[in-house]
């Protein structure tokens, strides 16, 4: 990555034309799916924010890279069973249509997990 990539716009043009639209695609689903986070470039990948990291992805040679967490994935096992996944990553192959569906599902509960977590700090603050 050079360091001109500073939007989510940017990391995505420098990809060719069918990459973009896969890179397209997820960068405005996630967008759709959480209206209020924030957009940034965080290790070198495009990435949502919302009371802390929400979400992250990323153009690969052969698959889409989305970032949910280790959480993000664990809660989805079942749901993820036809993708490669690993700790906090699951890879959607190119050649195959994105699971908007999966994703909105997967976006809402990091949602609510960033949210809960953040309500959590704040009443501890409070309390002291």
């Amino acid at each position: 990555m050079t360091s001109e990539i500073t939007t989510i716009d940017s990391y995505i043009a420098q990809y060719p034309p069918e990459i973009q639209e896969k890179l397209n695609a997820m960068h405005s689903h996630i967008r759709e799916c959480a209206p209020d986070a924030s957009e940034k470039i965080s290790w070198g990948m495009p990435t949502f924010v919302l009371h802390g990291n929400l979400v992250h992805f990323a153009a690969n040679k052969h698959h889409l890279g989305f970032y949910p967490g280790e959480n993000g994935v664990a809660c989805f096992m079942e749901k993820l069973s036809e993708y490669k996944c690993s700790k906090g990553a699951i890879q959607f192959p190119y050649d195959e249509p994105l699971p908007l569906d999966l994703i909105r599902e997967i976006v809402a509960f990091r949602i609510k997990e960033n949210t809960e977590l953040y309500e959590i700090k704040k009443n501890k603050k409070k309390s002291k």
